[in-house]
């Protein structure tokens, strides 16, 4: 049983005894660390506790497929997996590790320098430094290409002018992987990726934590680059290669997106049958009635069908096979696939449905942002659509 839903088995790259030992002990640090109650008060103060971190770090959740050398786990994709999974069967949304772990951190470990790895690497594997990425800015969206930071070389330094928004992870975040542009070319050219160190970074400021209609408790912000002034070190990669390293490396955050909407899937839908068999209208449970069966047959077949495909892509993933149009697919089907299944869920609570208290309530608002951040649907279409 996968999250108590979907009864395919496991595939067999996480067949090996290590992935459900790994499982049991990340789902134990969910129980212990995010109760209920913790969580409302994290959504309360919108955003959760510097010592979540910290208590993540000492469990060993941070860094999970960052480099032993470098104080991760040494870990893939899988443990990535296992960790968004258990998140999410147990309805937690807003604390982004899996961001921090998952997509983020991969560009250092896959495009940084040799000083930069052993300067940045081990800090967030011990809970240091938060990251995060500034893509979106206010009339830019997912148009990557309109970008108007920019970063001017000034002798060893660059200095950062620009803004940024909805940046998960703003309030909290010690580095922030910022796409600026660092020439005068137009489009995809002369975008680089430049690490700004938030501790010591004059004229950099944080906006408003962004109060949002779900995932309360991501803090969410606003963030200003006022000649900011980083050391040419401080670059990525090549100078002008950002939008290359961009697009090979949205393909792995649009998967994570798809692995967080099917646990997400399969947690309202353990929420909902377990409701069902329990509430009595006319005498009879709601599992009782057909439409009720009927209802939930068809989403858990939805379900199972987007597991076999999420997986299928993990697999194309550690392979190194995943191609960005197949890993949009995942995200706009099964994200759009997550909205219509806990909008029929919710359904099924009737009027309690509605009310704040029930975890289908918070579900149902956690899951409409996934069809929108990490790349909308629609652009997943015009991408798709390339390949016709």
């Amino acid at each position: 049983m996968v999250g108590g839903i979907s009864g395919l088995s496991r595939p067999s790259f996480m067949a090996d005894e290590e992935f459900a030992m790994f499982a049991h002990s990340v789902g134990r640090f969910v129980a212990e660390a995010l109760p209920a109650e913790r969580m409302a008060a994290f959504r309360a103060q919108g955003m959760v506790d510097r010592a979540l971190w910290n208590s993540a770090a000492e469990a060993g959740l941070l860094g999970l497929s960052v480099p032993v050398a470098y104080g991760g786990a040494g870990g893939d994709l899988r443990h990535e997996l296992i960790l968004a999974e258990q998140l999410g069967w147990a309805g937690i949304e807003g604390w982004d590790v899996t961001l921090h772990n998952a997509v983020i951190a991969p560009y250092i470990v896959a495009y940084g320098s040799a000083e930069q790895k052993q300067r940045w690497l081990p800090k967030i594997c011990s809970g240091e430094m938060v990251l995060a990425i500034a893509m979106t800015e206010p009339g830019t969206g997912s148009d990557l290409q309109s970008i108007r930071t920019r970063a001017v070389r000034d002798g060893d330094d660059y200095i950062i002018n620009g803004s940024k928004t909805f940046i998960t992870n703003g309030q909290h975040a010690d580095l922030v992987l910022v796409v600026a542009r660092t020439g005068d070319g137009k489009g995809a050219q002369s975008l680089s990726l430049i690490a700004v160190e938030t501790a010591d970074a004059a004229g950099f400021s944080r906006g408003a934590n962004l109060e949002k209609i779900g995932r309360e408790c991501a803090d969410t912000s606003e963030l200003f680059f006022h000649d900011v002034r980083v050391p040419s070190a401080n670059v990525i990669g090549a100078e002008g290669g950002g939008f290359a390293m961009l697009m090979e490396k949205l393909p792995q955050e649009r998967l994570v997106i798809a692995i967080q909407a099917l646990a997400g899937i399969e947690y309202v839908l353990a929420l909902t049958i377990d409701y069902t068999k329990e509430r009595k209208a006319f005498g009879q449970a709601l599992i009782d009635f057909q439409n009720t069966q009927f209802v939930l047959a068809e989403c858990k077949t939805e379900a199972v069908m987007a597991r076999a495909f999420v997986e299928r892509c993990v697999e194309l993933l550690l392979d190194g096979k995943l191609d960005s149009p197949t890993a949009s697919m995942a995200k706009s089907a099964v994200t759009e696939m997550q909205g219509r299944i806990v909008d029929r869920c919710l359904q099924l609570f009737g009027g309690y449905g509605y009310m704040s208290e029930y975890p289908i309530a918070q579900a149902f608002k956690d899951a409409r942002v996934t069809r929108i951040y990490g790349g909308t649907t629609e652009i997943m279409k015009l991408l798709i659509a390339r390949t016709l």
